[in-house]
């Protein structure tokens, strides 16, 4: 469409080899062998923390096992993520994503309010467990935990929700050696209160651990712009780009936890400068700031005639 003010051009996706990259492409096996692994640990380790009555072994198994969910939802808005556009769903399913790692931060924590509740109850009337056992299983649980994180570095800067997995497997195998810390001091002094005294420990390192991830997908589940996206860079590159004069009504959203998109107009006295030139700002845009879909409108004026241009930036 064009007329006397303006000129819109949807320069489309940029997804080629370049420096940028916006996700992993498949993750699936990384998902499948972790998920599978750290379900038969929990189990193991509820039932010897059960059979022992070692509540560090249960809030460990509990942490373990809403990881596994957090792992399960991951997949599962990656798997969402893959599906291209449909009726409603304009900008595809990529959301979900974002989703999936808000639910799991919500989880993560809503177990971590349990297992600090029943530790405070468990300090009226300790009971000292097996400090052996807890030792033997809280070691097993460090080399799963360890090795399942491992699975996920790769990818943990591209995508919150690889790294919220990274992150939830490194943190369970630093909780798991202080279950080791646990048992062994438990063996030395046999005091009984270091098994919830530990757990608190847990509840906190499960919280400090998930903070990050909560605060990031609750601001992209609100539409904020990417915090690897400096807005005031974004603005700043567009007006040095040659026949620019201004730029407003700068939007920047999410549309997964990998991709962003950027909408803005660009002020043009001089007329507009082609669809290559609008193509080549499009593929700078992705490799510089990461915005994989980036729509501009070109206004042939001084921009005051544009009725959005106090609505955005």
């Amino acid at each position: 469409m064009r007329d006397d003010h303006s000129h819109e051009s949807h320069a489309g996706h940029n997804h080629g080899a370049h420096g940028h990259a916006h996700g992993p492409a498949n993750y699936d096996g990384a998902f499948a062998f972790g998920i599978g692994l750290n379900v038969c640990f929990v189990l193991v380790e509820l039932g010897v923390g059960v059979s022992i009555n070692s509540l560090a072994l249960i809030a460990d198994a509990g942490h373990n096992a809403t990881d596994v969910l957090g792992l399960l939802l991951a997949w599962g808005a990656t798997a969402l993520g893959r599906l291209p556009p449909k009726g409603r769903f304009t900008f595809g399913f990529g959301q979900a994503t974002i989703l999936a790692s808000l639910a799991n931060a919500l989880l993560i924590l809503i177990a971590a309010g349990v297992i600090g509740w029943e530790a405070v109850q468990r300090f009226a009337n300790p009971i000292p467990p097996n400090g052996v056992l807890v030792m033997a299983v809280a070691a097993i649980g460090v080399v799963i935990n360890l090795g399942t994180a491992w699975l996920f570095a790769r990818g943990r800067k591209t995508d919150i929700n690889i790294e919220g997995a990274f992150l939830h497997m490194l943190w369970d195998g630093l909780v798991s050696l202080s279950v080791i810390f646990a048992g062994g001091a438990i063996l030395l002094t046999g005091q009984a209160w270091i098994d919830p005294a530990i757990s608190l420990v847990i509840v906190a390192v499960m919280v400090a651990g998930t903070w990050h991830l909560l605060l990031a997908s609750s601001s992209l589940s609100l539409g904020a712009s990417p915090a690897g996206v400096d807005l005031t860079k974004v603005k700043d590159w567009l007006v040095a780009r040659p026949g620019v004069a201004s730029v407003h009504d700068l939007h920047v959203w999410p549309l997964s936890t990998t991709q962003a998109a950027l909408s803005a107009h660009l002020v043009m006295p001089e007329g507009h400068p082609g669809d290559l030139t609008l193509a080549t700002f499009a593929q700078e845009l992705d490799e510089k700031f990461g915005l994989s879909h980036v729509t501009l409108q070109i206004e042939i004026g001084d921009g005051t005639n544009c009725s959005q241009a106090s609505h955005g930036q």
